[in-house]
């Protein structure tokens, strides 16, 4: 079991970040375990981008900068590859093509205009957010950016759940798809949603727990649509769709967090 959680753990941070981590083993059970372990992957992500936010901010720059900083190094840090995969699925929604020539636009190299006017109303959505958490005070910034982090890789950990088909019989969608137990899926998600709120209760206050739980819910709930979405259209997951679903999450966290009171 030992063995198992250690080669999940570089699974999780070798396929969702680009960490020096190799992933040694492709199994179905690394998988699975790689899958649970999502949130862990996001949190170390979350704490870096925090870190440059806050920094920023601590030595005079000014809210706009953090907010820059804290949305650009989750992007340097996955290779830009979430991003990658939430212009394609743009593109590949947006073709209103069958679901075979769908997929096949999503593996074409180039962006299409669905994909650029995304990412840049995405991109703009995160930094406007961030930038008003930042506003309150680097804390609130940097929770913002970690609890964001750690949800947009939940959602990947439910995304894998037992029930949910691979579009393509190949790629990372193939290799992750319905791998992750329903109850296992379920108990990380009840884990990551009490930590958020116990940690948006050490920074703001008792209530700002709730904010923060209703946040990761709400971005939650934003991939679950587009989940089902994206399986009803192309018949299942790819590893595109994951990286939709990843950025779907924090970009809705980050706007409900934005909106709570302060």
């Amino acid at each position: 079991m030992t063995t198992l959680n250690s080669h999940g753990l570089r699974f999780a941070f070798g396929t969702l970040t680009a960490l020096p981590v190799r992933v040694s083993r492709w199994d179905r059970g690394t998988a699975r375990a790689g899958m649970l372990c999502a949130p862990l992957a996001g949190l170390a992500v979350g704490l870096l981008a925090a870190s440059a936010g806050a920094l920023f901010l601590l030595v005079g720059s000014g809210p706009l900068t953090a907010a820059v900083a804290s949305a650009a190094l989750p992007a340097a840090l996955t290779r830009g590859l979430h991003l990658d995969g939430l212009a394609d699925t743009a593109d590949g929604l947006g073709s209103a093509r069958p679901a075979e020539d769908a997929l096949r636009i999503m593996k074409q190299s180039d962006v299409g205009p669905f994909g650029v006017v995304t990412l840049v109303l995405v991109l703009l959505a995160q930094v406007a957010a961030l930038f008003e958490l930042y506003g309150r005070g680097w804390a609130d910034g940097a929770l913002g950016t970690v609890v964001a982090a750690v949800t947009a890789r939940l959602a990947l950990t439910l995304a894998s759940r037992r029930g949910v088909p691979p579009a393509r019989p190949e790629g990372l969608g193939a290799a992750v798809a319905g791998v992750v137990p329903r109850r296992g899926a379920a108990a990380v998600a009840c884990a990551v949603v009490v930590g958020c709120a116990a940690a948006g209760a050490a920074v703001g206050g008792h209530g700002a727990a709730p904010h923060h739980a209703l946040a990761v819910l709400a971005g939650l709930g934003a991939a679950q649509l587009m989940l089902r979405h994206c399986v009803r259209r192309f018949g299942g997951v790819t590893g595109d769709v994951f990286g939709a679903l990843a950025e779907t999450a924090a970009t809705v966290v980050l706007l409900a967090l934005s909106l709570s009171a302060s």
